[in-house]
């Protein structure tokens, strides 16, 4: 039977003149209606803004904690297969001989910087804390909370939510678009890399909602991102001497978080407007520059061998246990306080919750590696996109967390850190470390976190804003009108701000996991795609068929 060439092309409606011109109205416009009806109901009613949004990520909690864990399991073994299957890992996400149009170190440092970075300066030190005080092995009296016998099991699930799942599912949606735009032809959108499930069909309304989802979910995974940020950049601001931004325990008060989103949003899209190419790559170098710098002096001046061990045995314990922890779901008896009760709510707070974080902040991640990724092979991709950040992830979580947890365990921090908020933990740890010499050492070390802390969060919040105008352009990656950059850079910092505001950090937790629950089937369906695509791009191939669009050329044609 003979196979047809695969669909190349995808026309999706743009508006030709207007304020609306280059874009998809269908898009843009119901997305932000979307966003601006969430942000007006939780500025004017918090109340029942928190009490419906908090009814509704209970019972998506409750029913579909099972579905949120094993679809990540199933994003991470369908990169991996991808990678060792030699007709898929030799694929270039371009033309063919297509070379990669940046270097190596730009191209970890934008991957690292927009997709996770920022989480770094909050979550290395407050995650494997938080799991050292509790976690299912302390719920069922296997370890002891706050002991050196529940180091090592505190490192597992640390580095089971910030490992090869958080980066499986960015990978997974930036293998998807990169293959359809950079060898089809097709538009750098959502809905292209549908296009072997759904063919023509996505050029109308089944192909609009699929982008609005993808943008709602982007805007809420960054919203996410952007809200424990500010409550970091608040608690730095407070360490170096600004008054007045934070309550006394640690969270931050509405000018706090107005003052922060003000110079985040503003310094973002001021970025924004340069591109990719500009502002983003530089402060994607210079972030990656403070990080080294940074980790360098918790590796060298930090617990140098504790973090050296937990990094090696943590690498250890959590590859042995990958295969138990990618598939169990704890289910409660119902009964509150009892054990399976406290085990079921306990996966409900951390692991539930990071994968439909990851989820939700994949079709932004994903869309922002595919455009820095092309002429890369999947099989260089998936290591680049999966294994090295995850290595990352792994050295700041040993020797930044690592680090805390020593200084409690054997330094005498006496609960300096372990009391402090969590986005106060990094500058309470390096306070402790650097006071005894010199005061001003660690003011200056807050000022060094506070401005790597800023570049992170410019970095994820412009990238957001550029991902979102392309996916609303229908996939156009050229220059956006400044209206939409600055549409779409205040309505991140209200979203922000209102969820803030009504609710603290649990309102956009809530908001988010809610809004990722539709982008995980679309990323389902992403992977059955993409093998699909690959397989009958191996039988065409061995029918002499066209699998290369004639209309993808290289970005300096």
């Amino acid at each position: 039977m003979a196979i047809e060439p695969p669909l190349m092309d995808l026309p999706i409606k743009t508006a030709d003149k207007g304020f609306y011109r280059g874009f998809s109205v269908n898009v843009t416009v119901v997305s932000k209606v979307i966003i601006s009806m969430l942000v007006v109901w939780c500025i004017v009613w918090p109340t029942q803004a928190g009490t419906i949004l908090g009814n509704w990520n209970t019972a998506i909690l409750a029913q579909f904690a099972a579905w949120y864990i094993w679809v990540v399991t199933a994003f991470v073994i369908v990169c991996i297969g991808l990678a060792i299957w030699p007709t898929a890992g030799r694929l270039n996400l371009g033309v063919d001989g297509e070379k990669p149009e940046f270097s190596n170190f730009s191209w970890f440092s934008m991957m690292f910087g927009a997709g996770i970075g920022v989480g770094m300066l909050t979550w290395a030190v407050a995650e494997p804390v938080a799991h050292f005080k509790n976690n299912p092995s302390v719920i069922q009296g296997l370890t002891t909370a706050l002991d050196a016998d529940n180091v090592r099991t505190a490192y597992v699930w640390s580095y089971l939510h910030w490992g090869l799942g958080a980066w499986a599912c960015y990978a997974i949606a930036g293998l998807a678009l990169a293959f359809f735009s950079y060898r089809r032809g097709l538009p750098l959108t959502i809905r292209s890399s549908l296009t072997p499930l759904f063919g023509k069909s996505l050029s109308g309304p089944l192909g609009h909602i699929i982008d609005i989802v993808a943008v709602v979910a982007t805007i809420l995974g960054v919203a996410q991102t952007l809200g424990f940020g500010v409550e970091q950049f608040v608690a730095g601001l407070t360490r170096i001497g600004f008054g007045g931004l934070a309550l006394e325990d640690g969270s931050a008060t509405t000018l706090g978080i107005v003052v922060a989103l003000v110079v985040i949003m503003g310094a973002s899209t001021l970025s924004a407007l340069s591109g990719v190419g500009k502002g983003i790559k530089w402060l994607s170098n210079i972030n990656m520059v403070l990080s080294i710098f940074l980790l360098s002096f918790f590796i060298i001046f930090g617990a140098t061998f504790f973090g050296a061990a937990a990094f090696f045995v943590g690498i250890w314990d959590y590859l042995l246990a990958l295969p138990w922890l990618s598939f169990n779901v704890y289910s409660s008896d119902g009964v509150e306080g009892s054990e399976a009760f406290l085990l079921t709510q306990w996966q409900g707070w951390w692991p539930v919750f990071y994968w439909a974080w990851w989820i939700a902040f994949a079709p932004f991640v994903g869309l922002f590696l595919a455009r820095i990724s092309r002429g890369r092979s999947i099989r260089e991709f998936v290591l680049g996109a999966m294994i090295v950040p995850s290595l990352m992830c792994f050295v700041w979580f040993a020797w930044a967390g690592g680090t805390a947890i020593d200084l409690e365990l054997n330094g005498g921090a006496n609960g300096v850190i372990l009391d402090a908020a969590n986005g106060d933990k990094i500058f309470a740890m390096t306070e402790f470390m650097l006071s005894p010499i010199a005061d001003i050492l660690a003011w200056g070390m807050a000022v060094v976190i506070v401005v790597l802390l800023m570049t992170f969060l410019v970095t994820s919040a412009d990238s957001a804003v550029l991902i979102v105008n392309t996916i609303n352009a229908a996939g156009d990656e050229g220059p956006k009108a400044r209206p939409h950059i600055l549409f779409w850079g205040a309505a991140l910092a209200l979203v922000v701000g209102g969820l803030l505001i009504s609710g603290g950090t649990g309102a956009i937790q809530t908001a988010m996991v809610i809004g990722a629950l539709p982008f995980s089937i679309v990323m389902a369906l992403m992977c059955i795609a993409l093998i699909k695509a690959i397989w009958n791009d191996g039988r065409r191939e061995a029918a002499g068929v066209q699998t290369l669009s004639d209309q993808v050329a290289t970005p300096a044609e």
